[in-house]
């Protein structure tokens, strides 16, 4: 794991789920997914958009790379999760399925993305036709 998501996830825990470094706020989660190589169990903060339902969607962007990040590949091959999520006493545990979404409904996912921050606007470009995938995370 890189120092940055190691800071990170420090901070996040440290402030009950509320991560200032790079205006993250409350909508990081810390994802907690099985590695599809290793089978070990791996932890990456990412920006998580809470869903009227009460689901979240990720975007698996790695930053506008050229591939996607591993939790992504994991997710695939085991789309049965976890979560540390900010609640209301602090960080919270939830389990959650991952749902690879497609189509328009990728596409609409990808707009609350792209409306959220400029960054992501700018990972779209920088993946150079790369369809960055969006994931819904439901709990089990």
């Amino acid at each position: 794991m890189s120092d940055f998501n190691t800071r990170i996830i420090e901070e996040f825990r440290a402030n009950g789920g509320t991560v200032s470094t790079a205006g993250f706020g409350s909508d990081l989660v810390i994802l907690h997914s099985v590695g599809a190589k290793s089978g070990a169990v791996r932890e990456s903060p990412v920006l998580a958009l809470r869903q009227p339902d009460g689901s979240w969607f990720i975007a698996a962007s790695k930053a506008g790379a050229p591939d996607n990040p591993a939790w992504y590949h994991n997710l695939v091959h085991t789309p049965e999760a976890s979560l540390e999520v900010p609640g209301d006493t602090g960080v919270e545990r939830v389990d959650v399925v991952a749902e690879v979404l497609a189509g328009a409904e990728r596409d609409a996912a990808w707009a609350q993305f792209t409306e959220r921050s400029e960054g992501f606007r700018q990972y779209e470009e920088r993946a150079a036709g790369r369809v960055i995938p969006v994931v819904r995370l439901t709990r089990r």
